[in-house]
C-alpha cells in the first residue's frame, strides 16, 4: 500500500474527518488505479475503462475504511466489499494492487488473458474479491446474504455494495432491497455509481428511474454525495455506518473521469483507449507511456495464480436418522422437514456448531420448513415471493460461515431461478436448495409448475450435486448428509405420500444399516432377466412391475439411481452386466436419468437393449397417478417395456 500509516486512523471510521493531507494522498492513490485502468484495458484490447474510472474513488474510500486486508479477507470475521458492476473490474483490481492484496504488474499485464485469474468481470479467485457477479443487479443479495450470516454469526461486521447506476430497474435488486429492509439490515451500505450514462447511451433515455424515490420506498435511508470528494465520501459512509437501517448512497460522478475524452462519452463504457488517444490518456493520468510496452512484454510470461475458494466443511451433529416403516403414511418432503428441524435443534446455539438458517418464498406449510420455523425461528427468514434474491442470499451467506437451507417449489428454484443458481455455481458456494413438488408428481397444478427439468439444469453446470430419493427413509439420510457436506447440493422431492420400501422380510431398505453414497446406484430387488433403474419415487412403481413380472416367470433386477449426475460408469456397467434395460424417470426422458445411462454406455463402446420411459410432453392437470399414467409412467407401462425388450 503506497499510502503508508497515513490513512490507518480512517478504516473502521476511527477519524472525525479526512484531513486535506489524507485526501490528497487518496487522490494520488485513485490518480494511479485511473491510469492502471486504461493500461489494462488497452493491453488487453478490452474492457470497461470508463465505468472503472468513474467508481475508483468510491472503491479507495472503502478500502479505507473497511475491515478488510490483504491479511484477513480470507476470514469469517470482517467486512466485505461487494462489487456488483462486476465490468468495472479494472478498477477494482486497481484498487486491490494499490492495497496490496494482489500486485500491479500482474494485474495490468495479465487482465483478461486467459488462464489469469484477472478475468473480465471480478472473480473471488482474486483476493478481496467477496463474490463474482457481471450480471447485473445480482450484488446487492450477495450482501444480504453476507449480512445475514453475520447476524445469525454473531460478527459486527459491515457490508458495503457498489452498483452501477444503469442496474437499478432491475428486479432482483428491487427484491434484495425489501429483504434488507425488512430484516433492518443495517449493516449493509449500498454505494450507487451515478454517473447517468450506460452502454445505449444516457441512463435517462433509456430507462428512466427514480433512484431515490425507489430505494426510500422500500424502506432504505437514503444519502446523496460527491463521488469524487473523499471527505464527503468519509463524511456520507460515516453517517450511514450510524444508521438503524440500511442505508444507500448515491455518489455522483462522471463516467470516465480524470480522462478527458472519456469523461461523459457512452462508447468508452465497453471500449479500451488505443493509438493517439491512449497516449493522452496516459499523460493526462500522469503516466510513462514507456510503461506499456514493459508491460505487454510481460503478458507474454508466466501465468499468475489466483487464489483457491473451497467450501468449508460445516461442524454439526447430524443426529440419529429416524425411520418410517410399512404403516407409516409420510411424502418426501415431509420426511426432509422432519430431519431438518431436528438437526437444527440439535445444534443451534451450541458454541463451535455452524449454524444453519432456512430461507422461505411464502411457502413453508408446502415445502415443510414450518418444523423448523417452530423450532429455530430465530434462524428462519421469511423473504416472501422474491426467488431470484432468495437463490443469492442462500449462497452467499453458505460462504460467510453458515448452512443455508433455501426450499422452494422445483420451477421456482431452479427453472425460474437457473442464472442465480449457476451464479452460485461460479462462486464455489455452499447452497442447500430443496426442490419440492418436482415432475408430474405437482399433479393437479398443471404444466405451468411441473418441474420436469432440474436433473438436466443442474447438469449444465459443473459443481452442483443433485440428489432424488426413493422414499422417505432415503429422504431423512440424504437430509442429513447434506447439512453436513460442503459444496452446493439439490435435494428433489415430489409431492405425493408414498410407502417406503422394503426388503422381502419388510424391513426398510433404506433403514438401519443403509448409507447414503453419492454417485452410488442402489439394488432394491435381484434378477437376471433384465434390470429397470429408476429415479426418486418412480422406484415404488419398478418394484412393483418387477413384483408382477416375477409372476410371468420374468426375474428382473431393480436398481436406484438417486444421484445420476454422480454416476459411475464402471458401476453402471457392472449392474446391468449386459441385460436388456429400461429407464424410468418422473423428468424429461431425453434429459434425465434415461440419457446420462445411455451415455456411459455408449461411451463404454458395449451393447445394451434399452427404453427409456420418461416425460415426453407438458403433463396433464388431474391426479398424481392419473397424470403417470396418460404419461406411460405406470406401473403396467414399466411392465411392458420389459416386456417388450424380451
Amino acid at each position: 500500500m503506497i499510502a503508508g500509516n497515513e490513512l490507518e486512523n480512517l478504516r473502521n471510521f476511527g477519524a472525525g474527518e479526512v484531513t486535506g493531507k489524507q485526501a490528497d494522498i487518496l487522490g494520488s492513490i485513485a490518480r494511479s488505479c485511473r491510469l492502471d485502468a486504461v493500461l489494462m484495458t488497452a493491453i488487453a484490447g478490452s474492457g470497461h475503462p470508463a465505468g472503472s474510472l468513474s467508481s475508483a474513488d468510491i472503491y479507495n474510500i472503502l478500502f479505507a475504511v473497511a475491515d478488510v486486508t490483504p491479511s484477513n479477507c480470507c476470514d469469517q470475521d470482517r467486512d466485505r466489499i461487494v462489487v456488483s458492476h462486476g465490468h468495472t473490474s479494472p478498477g477494482v483490481y486497481a484498487a486491490l494492487a494499490e492495497w496490496g492484496f494482489i500486485k500491479r504488474d500482474e494485474v495490468c499485464a495479465n487482465f483478461r488473458r486467459a488462464g489469469s485469474p484477472f478475468q473480465g468481470h471480478v472473480e473471488r479467485d482474486v483476493p478481496g474479491v467477496d463474490w463474482g457477479t457481471g450480471n447485473l443487479g445480482q450484488g446487492l443479495a450477495a450482501g444480504v446474504g453476507f449480512a445475514l450470516a453475520d447476524r445469525v454469526c454473531g460478527r459486527d461486521s459491515r457490508v458495503f455494495v457498489v452498483m452501477g447506476d444503469g442496474e437499478q430497474p432491475k428486479g432482483q435488486l428491487a427484491e434484495a432491497r425489501r429483504i434488507a429492509s425488512k430484516e433492518r439490515l443495517s449493516s449493509i451500505t449500498a454505494l450507487i455509481d451515478r454517473n447517468h450514462i450506460q452502454i445505449c447511451g444516457r441512463t435517462e433515455d433509456i430507462m428512466p428511474a427514480d433512484i431515490e424515490a425507489i430505494w426510500a420506498a422500500d424502506g432504505w435511508g437514503v444519502l446523496n454525495c460527491d463521488g469524487h470528494d473523499f471527505a464527503d465520501l468519509y463524511r456520507t459512509l460515516k453517517k450511514a455506518a450510524s444508521s438503524p437501517i440500511p442505508t444507500v448512497i448515491i455518489c455522483r460522478t462522471i463516467m470516465g473521469k480524470g480522462v478527458s475524452f472519456m469523461e461523459g462519452v457512452p462508447d468508452y463504457h465497453g471500449k479500451a483507449a488505443s493509438g493517439d488517444l491512449l497516449v493522452q490518456a496516459i499523460a493526462e493520468l500522469g503516466g510513462d507511456v514507456g510503461d506499456l510496452a514493459r508491460l505487454k512484454e510481460l503478458r507474454t510470461g508466466p501465468l499468475p495464480e489466483g487464489r483457491t475458494n473451497s467450501p468449508e466443511r460445516p461442524v454439526l451433529d447430524v443426529g440419529t436418522p429416524f425411520v418410517y416403516g410399512a404403516s407409516d403414511k409420510k411424502d418426501c418432503r415431509g420426511a426432509f422437514g422432519d430431519a431438518l428441524a431436528d438437526v437444527a435443534s440439535r445444534n443451534a446455539g451450541t458454541p463451535g456448531r455452524t449454524p444453519i438458517i432456512a430461507l422461505d418464498c411464502d411457502l413453508a406449510p408446502s415445502v415443510k420448513l414450518d418444523g423448523f420455523a417452530k423450532k429455530c425461528p430465530e434462524f428462519y427468514f421469511q423473504t416472501g415471493i422474491q426467488e431470484h434474491a432468495t437463490a443469492t442470499v442462500a449462497g452467499a451467506a453458505s460462504i460467510a460461515g453458515v448452512v443455508p437451507v433455501w426450499a422452494d417449489f422445483g420451477v421456482f428454484g431452479i427453472d425460474e431461478a437457473y442464472n442465480q443458481q449457476r451464479l452460485n455455481d461460479i462462486n464455489r458456494a455452499s447452497a442447500k436448495v430443496v426442490l419440492t413438488h418436482v415432475g408430474l408428481d405437482v399433479g393437479e397444478d398443471g404444466m405451468t409448475h411441473q418441474c420436469i427439468d432440474y436433473v438436466a439444469l443442474f447438469r449444465n453446470m459443473f459443481g452442483w450435486k443433485v440428489v432424488v430419493p426413493a422414499d422417505p427413509n432415503q429422504t431423512d439420510r440424504v437430509t442429513r448428509w447434506m447439512l453436513g457436506e460442503p459444496g452446493n447440493i439439490c435435494l428433489a422431492v415430489g409431492r405425493s405420500v408414498i410407502p417406503a420400501i422394503l426388503k422381502g422380510d419388510g424391513a426398510p431398505i433404506f433403514g438401519d444399516g443403509y448409507c447414503f453414497r453419492y454417485g452410488g446406484i442402489d439394488v432394491l430387488r435381484s434378477g437376471k432377466d433384465a434390470a429397470i433403474m429408476a429415479m426418486g419415487q418412480i422406484a415404488g412403481r419398478a418394484l412393483a412391475a418387477a413384483e408382477s413380472l416375477a409372476k410371468k416367470g420374468i426375474n428382473v433386477r431393480v436398481l436406484h439411481s438417486s444421484s445420476p449426475l454422480g454416476m459411475k460408469p464402471d458401476e453402471l456397467l457392472d449392474l446391468v452386466s449386459g441385460r436388456p434395460l429400461v429407464t424410468c424417470e418422473d423428468h424429461n426422458v431425453n434429459t434425465g436419468l434415461g440419457a446420462i445411462a445411455s451415455m456411459h454406455i455408449a461411451r463404454s463402446g458395449l451393447s445394451v437393449r434399452m427404453k427409456n420411459l420418461g416425460v415426453t410432453r407438458y403433463g396433464d392437470s388431474g391426479a398424481a397417478s392419473d397424470v403417470y399414467a396418460r404419461m406411460g409412467l405406470s406401473q403396467h407401462d414399466i411392465e411392458a417395456a420389459v416386456e417388450s425388450l424380451l
